[in-house]
């Protein structure tokens, strides 16, 4: 792919009307004669501290050197016009809490990489902002201080996070830049990683010393409550980018934060990167208040209810298919998906005509490769990664497909019993799109039921919702926000009602050393 220029893509535009205003009437003028050294890495996942899973070695994707600029998901760092050096980017995926042997392992591996290519002019940090480390607080903050550590106070760091991450003042001291997606369902992630990288490579040119100012909210609601596809989330979050037209912004971004991580810096945000203070600081105060006057507006979007109510509504409709989710056990926000409640409650009410997709169970599935397709086994279904949360289902089922794979950990099989058709995974995976059915030989319309450990529906899914349920079921991210427990976070809304709350922007340190090295 031909390379072009960073000012080139859409988030620059609007960054060139930034410069503009920082420069002056003399216009833009660079000050690298020569292409900035960027270094790319990070470290992500969404753990909730609810699960009993730990995230290991063996869990966690790796990506090194040439292996990240290769990927697909870094494919956009080809349209620059600079060369982005790689080091290491982890990615564990939405589960429990990372272990800690594996992150110091991982954490040692990048600073060694990232000191190998020192002297650095930027750091690009791929995040989530969700991580939680066994033993250790803060993560990103400790993973963001040392990258801080090798580089040096003179280099830019930015970073992308999801819209459900959490801010510190530990990470907001130790970056230049930040943003976070704009929308959930996440449909803006290469605009949101671009965001992060166009501030970098602009401010690198143009001899720019940008910093953040940060608001905390006290607010925290499940992903499934805070959709930018209906309201309040739709209003708030549709006019961000207009406030970064204001002089001396560069981006302004809104989290929702992860709720189902019991940790101090668990809360809603705002997050203002820029170099114009008391513009920062209006902005952060002002979007705050907004959001915090609009926290009893919070609502799920689709009708809830009991696993028992949601099935017997689904049983009752004269229109299919009835698509329920099996909220908390949802693999995309943290879940165990090996929770087998909704097939108790299927198999008791005597559900026919329906589809249970995302049960992880390596055993089981491993038993269904070793029959065969067209063999009825007697199969233990469910509590394969966590038996004390979940006790197993004994069924008699008939292997349906199989999906051929290289290696066992990547197995996939359909089996029927009762009625009920079942897709079996020997890891944790999303089955929240309608291709991930028909890929493997189902159709999703063709069933009266169909059951997907999700939250809100994933956009392939949604048009074949008729209708579509949320079930308020038990798991490791359960939606039953004000009961679930709550040792660790600061006061915060759903758990105190009658909170007060007067937003009280922060700005980072990093403005003081831009002031004086100015």
């Amino acid at each position: 792919m031909q390379r072009r220029s960073f000012l080139k893509s859409a988030s620059a535009i609007a960054l060139t009307s930034f410069a503009a205003s920082a420069a002056g009437a003399k216009g833009l003028i660079p000050v690298f004669k020569r292409s900035p050294r960027i270094a790319v890495g990070g470290i992500a996942s969404e753990c909730s501290t609810y699960s009993r899973i730990r995230a290991k070695m063996a869990d966690i994707n790796v990506l090194r050197g040439d292996e990240i600029t290769e990927n697909d998901r870094f494919a956009f760092l080809k349209r620059y016009d600079v060369d982005f050096l790689p080091t290491l980017v982890a990615n564990a995926g939405s589960g429990g809490p990372m272990d800690h042997q594996a992150y110091q392992a991982l954490k040692a591996e990048y600073l060694q990489r990232l000191t190998a290519l020192l002297p650095l002019d930027g750091v690009y940090c791929a995040m989530h902002g969700a991580l939680f480390v066994e033993g250790l607080q803060d993560a990103e903050g400790d993973w963001y201080e040392a990258t801080r550590k090798v580089v040096g106070p003179d280099c830019l760091i930015s970073a992308s996070y999801d819209l459900h991450g959490n801010v510190s003042q530990r990470i907001v001291d130790n970056l230049d830049c930040i943003t976070a997606y704009r929308t959930a369902p996440h449909v803006d992630r290469v605009e949101n990683t671009m965001r992060a990288t166009d501030m970098l490579t602009h401010c690198l040119r143009y001899g720019i010393r940008p910093y953040i100012t940060w608001a905390t909210i006290p607010v925290l609601l499940a992903g499934e409550q805070s959709s930018t596809e209906w309201q309040p989330g739709r209003r708030l979050w549709s006019d961000l980018s207009e406030y970064n037209r204001q002089p001396g912004i560069l981006d302004v971004s809104q989290l929702v934060g992860y709720v189902w991580a019991d940790e101090p810096r668990s809360a809603a945000s705002v997050v203002v990167t820029g170099t114009a203070p008391a513009m920062q600081a209006q902005i952060a105060t002002e979007l705050a208040q907004r959001y915090w006057d609009a926290r009893r507006e919070f609502t799920f979007g689709s009708p809830t209810g009991t696993v028992e109510e949601t099935i017997a509504q689904a049983m009752a409709s004269k229109t299919h298919p009835v698509v329920i989710s099996d909220s908390g056990d949802n693999p995309g926000g943290g879940g165990n998906a090996d929770q087998s409640n909704f097939l108790q409650a299927l198999l008791k009410a005597g559900a026919t005509s329906v589809l249970l997709g995302g049960m992880t169970d390596r055993p089981a599935t491993d038993a269904c490769y070793k029959a065969g397709v067209g063999a009825t086994i007697p199969l233990s279904i469910g509590g394969s990664l966590d038996p004390i949360q979940s006790q197993p289902v004994k069924v008699n089922a008939t292997v349906k497909s199989l999906t051929k794979v290289s290696k066992p950990e990547d197995g996939e099989a359909v089996v029927e019993f009762n009625g009920i058709t079942v897709t079996l995974s020997a890891r944790r995976r999303a089955y929240h799109a309608a291709e991930a059915f028909r890929d493997i030989g189902l159709e999703p319309t063709a069933f009266k039921i169909v059951v997907l450990k999700c939250g809100y529906l994933n956009p392939t899914m949604k048009p074949l919702a008729n209708p579509h349920l949320m079930a308020l079921s038990p798991g490791a991210i359960d939606q039953d926000i004000p009961n679930i427990a709550n040792k660790h976070r600061v006061p915060s809304f759903p758990w105190v009602q009658n909170l007060t709350y007067t937003p009280k922007p922060y700005l980072s340190k990093r403005a003081a050393l831009a002031k004086k090295t100015a």
